[in-house]
C-alpha cells in the first residue's frame, strides 16, 4: 500500500502537467480545424453540389497534406529528445528545424505536380466528370497552402516543446478570422471582390496558411526564450545526415498518418459513388467528428513531447506516467463526445446547414444517421491517436506504420467497400468499416506501447 500511495502525487503531477501542456494545444488544433470547418460551412451555403465538389477536393488535398504533416512531425520528438539530453540543445534544435523545413519543401514539389492533375485523379477514382471538374477548380487555388502550412507545423514543434503554445493559439485564432473574412468575400463577391465560388475558398486557405507561418516566424525570431536558437537566421546549409534523420523518423509517421486519414478519404470517394446526398451528409458528419478528434490528437502530441523528453533523460518511470496520463485524458474526452453525438446530433448539424430548409431534409436525415455511427467509434479513434503519439515519443514509428496499414487498409477499407456495395448497405456500410479499422488499429498500437514501456522489456524505445 505504501508503494502505491507514493506514486499518487507523481501521477497527479503528471496529469496536471499533461493538462497544462495539452489545453493550449487542444485550442490551437481546434483553431486549425476551424479553418476547414469554416470553409465547409460556407460551401454548404453554395448548395449541395458545391459542398460535394468541395468535399472531393479537400479529401484529395488532405491526403497529401497529411503525408507532409507526418513527415515534418518528426521534428516534435527530435526536438523533445534534444532538450531532454541537454547536450548542445541550441544547435541540435536549430538544425532539426532547418532540416524539417527542407523536408517540407522537398515533399511539396511532387505533391503540387500531382494535385494539379486533380481532374484526372478524381475521374480515375470513379467520380462524376462535372463534380471532378468543379473540385479541380477549387484545387488549383487550394494546393498552394501546403508549403506554408507544413512550415508552420515545423515551427510549432519548437514553440510547443518550450511551453509557449499560447503563441500558437494566438496566431491560429487570428488566422480563423483572416480565413473566414477572405473566404466570405472571395466566395460570395463581398467587399468589392469578384464572386469566385469554390476557388475563393482555396485562395483564402492559402493566404491564411501563409499568415500562420509568418506569425510563428515572427514569434520565433522575437521571443526572448526562442531568440537564442536563431531558428531562421543562419545555418541553412543542407546536411544529408541530418535530413536523413528527419526522413528516417518521419516517413513511417507520414505513412501512418496517410493510412489513418486515407481510410476516411476513401470513404469520401465511396460516398461519391453512392450519391450526392450521401456525399454531402458524410462531409458534414466527418467534419464534426474531426473537430472532436482534435482533442485526442493534441494529447497524442502531449504524449510525444513528454515521453520523448523522459526518454532523452533516461527516466523510465516518468516515461510510462507521461504516456498513460495522456491516454486517459484523450480517450476520456472522446467517450464524452460520443454521448453528445448520440443524444444531440441535430444541434451539431445546425451549424453546417439550414435544418429548416425542405431542400436539405434528405441530407439532414443522412447526416444525423452518420453521426450516430460516428459516436460508436469516438473512443477507439481517440485511443489510436494517443497511442500512436506515445509510441512516437519512443521514436518507434516503423512497426506502428505496419500496424496502421493492417488495421486501416487490410481490414477497414475492404469491410467498408464490401458492406457498402457487396451487401448493399450504402453509407452505413462505409461507416461500419471505418469503425472496424479504427478499433483494430487502436488495440494493436496500445498493446505495442504496453510491451515497449513495460519494465520487463529490455529494448525500451528501440
Amino acid at each position: 500500500m505504501t508503494h502505491h500511495a507514493s506514486l499518487t502525487p507523481r501521477w497527479r503531477s503528471e496529469f496536471v502537467a499533461s493538462l497544462t501542456l495539452g489545453a493550449p494545444l487542444v485550442l490551437a488544433n481546434l483553431s486549425q480545424a476551424a479553418l476547414t470547418t469554416t470553409d465547409v460551412m460556407l460551401m454548404g451555403r453554395l448548395g449541395p453540389d458545391a459542398l460535394a465538389a468541395g468535399a472531393l477536393a479537400q479529401a484529395l488535398y488532405h491526403a497529401f497534406m497529411i503525408f507532409g504533416m507526418g513527415l515534418v512531425s518528426a521534428t516534435l520528438p527530435l526536438v523533445s529528445s534534444a532538450l531532454g539530453r541537454r547536450k548542445r540543445p541550441l544547435r541540435d534544435v536549430r538544425q532539426t528545424v532547418h532540416h524539417g523545413l527542407w523536408a517540407a519543401v522537398l515533399v511539396c514539389l511532387p505533391a503540387w505536380a500531382l494535385l494539379w492533375q486533380a481532374d484526372t485523379i478524381l475521374q480515375w477514382m470513379g467520380q462524376r466528370p462535372d463534380a471532378a471538374a468543379e473540385a479541380t477548380r477549387f484545387m488549383h487555388t487550394l494546393q498552394w497552402a501546403l508549403l506554408p502550412y507544413l512550415g508552420y507545423l515545423v515551427l510549432r514543434s519548437v514553440v510547443a516543446n518550450l511551453g509557449l503554445q499560447r503563441w500558437t493559439l494566438l496566431v491560429t485564432a487570428l488566422a480563423i478570422g483572416v480565413n473566414a473574412l477572405l473566404a466570405w468575400a472571395l466566395m460570395f463577391g463581398r467587399l468589392g471582390f469578384p464572386a469566385l465560388g469554390l476557388p475563393g475558398a482555396g485562395v483564402a486557405t492559402t493566404l491564411s496558411s501563409a499568415f500562420m507561418f509568418t506569425g510563428l516566424a515572427v514569434v520565433v525570431m522575437r521571443h526572448p526564450t526562442l531568440r537564442p536558437y536563431h531558428l531562421l537566421r543562419h545555418g541553412w546549409r543542407l546536411e544529408p545526415t541530418r535530413l536523413a534523420a528527419v526522413w528516417r523518423l518521419g516517413w513511417p509517421i507520414a505513412l501512418t498518418f496517410t493510412f489513418e486519414t486515407t481510410i476516411f478519404y476513401a470513404a469520401v470517394m465511396m460516398m461519391g459513388r453512392i450519391g450526392a446526398h450521401e456525399l454531402a451528409a458524410h462531409a458534414v458528419a466527418i467534419q464534426i467528428a474531426s473537430l472532436s478528434f482534435m482533442v485526442p490528437l493534441s494529447f497524442g502530441q502531449v504524449a510525444t513531447i513528454r515521453v520523448a523528453r523522459a526518454l532523452g533523460a533516461g527516466q523510465t518511470e516518468a516515461l510510462r506516467r507521461a504516456g498513460w496520463s495522456a491516454f486517459v485524458l484523450g480517450v476520456g474526452f472522446m467517450a464524452a463526445m460520443s454521448g453528445v453525438m448520440w443524444w444531440a446530433p441535430e444541434v451539431l448539424v445546425a451549424a453546417f446547414m439550414d435544418t429548416t430548409r425542405p431542400a436539405n431534409a434528405a441530407v439532414l436525415a443522412l447526416t444525423v444517421h452518420f453521426l450516430a455511427l460516428a459516436a460508436l467509434f469516438q473512443v477507439v479513434d481517440g485511443a489510436q491517436a494517443v497511442a500512436a503519439g506515445m509510441l512516437r515519443g519512443l521514436h518507434d514509428t516503423r512497426v506502428p506504420m505496419v500496424l496502421a496499414a493492417l488495421g486501416y487498409w487490410g481490414l477497414g477499407i475492404p469491410l467498408s467497400a464490401g458492406m457498402a456495395f457487396g451487401l448493399g448497405w450504402g453509407g452505413t456500410g462505409v461507416w461500419l468499416g471505418l469503425l472496424a479499422g479504427l478499433g483494430s488499429t487502436a488495440g494493436l498500437l496500445t498493446l505495442r506501447w504496453w510491451r515497449l514501456s513495460h519494465p520487463a522489456h529490455q529494448r525500451l524505445g528501440t
